[in-house]
């Protein structure tokens, strides 16, 4: 119970100074995809006289901007239409330019993108991918084969090569890398759906500000640097101690 309240109390703080300070963001080649998780049990498992009740199946919407590497926002919820919105009206608001969005097929992107960015307002194209016969057998949680993609313009003016959601799709396998609760086979998953959401907050402020990219870090000579360093957001490269120090300047402020 202590780890649990101490989880919460950071996760709170993570989100909330992220929330503060992720504004007017430089960012200009944005990537938003989808990532699977469940709370409690999985879908199929959760009786019926539980469901809508937080347990079951969960996603997590990210954006990723693939310039800087910074994950400027992301939701936790349904994969439907409403959940979409959310997240992209959250996404909207944090920008400082008109940007090129680049999603995956997923339908309910469509309303979304034009109810938060306006019908003129942003370059969207889609990457449709085709995929091979599913997978049988020892394989059976690993993703179709993608035999194919092709962009799809949406709306806007989008420069089509660099229509993409790479570097979304790999901030996905870093995720379940560094978050127990997202591994897809793991007897470490969230109970309860506030405990998902502190978890994912602490992941992505420690990847924002905290773990040094190795690609930045190149481009920049060696020197160390993170996605909130590149993106302006930050002047040096965080501690851990410094995540603790919010929460303590949290709690003397109470």
């Amino acid at each position: 119970m202590t780890i649990l309240k101490l989880l919460a109390d950071v996760g709170d703080v993570c989100l909330d100074y992220q929330r503060a300070v992720m504004v007017d963001l430089p960012c200009r080649l944005l990537q938003c995809d989808e990532i699977w998780g469940f709370i409690h049990r999985k879908q199929a498992r959760v009786p019926r006289d539980e469901r809508g009740r937080g347990r079951g199946d969960v996603w997590v919407w990210v954006a990723m901007d693939a310039e800087t590497k910074l994950v400027p926002c992301w939701h936790i919820g349904g994969r439907d239409a409403d959940a979409a919105y959310l997240f992209m009206e959250d996404l909207a608001s944090r920008l400082a330019n008109r940007v090129q969005l680049s999603t995956d097929g997923h339908r309910a992107y469509l309303g979304a993108v034009e109810g938060a960015f306006g019908w003129n307002q942003v370059d969207y194209a889609m990457l449709q991918k085709l995929y091979g016969p599913s997978l049988e057998g020892a394989h059976r949680y690993s993703p179709p084969e993608v035999i194919a993609t092709r962009a799809e313009w949406v709306k806007g003016k989008p420069d089509l090569a660099h229509v993409s959601t790479s570097y979304v799709e790999r901030q996905n396998l870093t995720m379940r890398m560094n978050i127990r609760r997202l591994t897809r086979l793991t007897n470490g998953h969230s109970k309860k759906i506030e405990n998902h959401a502190h978890a994912v907050a602490l992941h992505y402020l420690y990847y924002n500000f905290c773990r040094k990219h190795e690609t930045l870090t190149k481009a920049q000579g060696g020197v160390y640097c993170t996605p909130a360093m590149a993106a302006g957001v930050a002047d040096r490269v965080w501690k851990v101690s410094d995540i603790v120090a919010l929460l303590v300047a949290k709690e003397n402020a109470e």
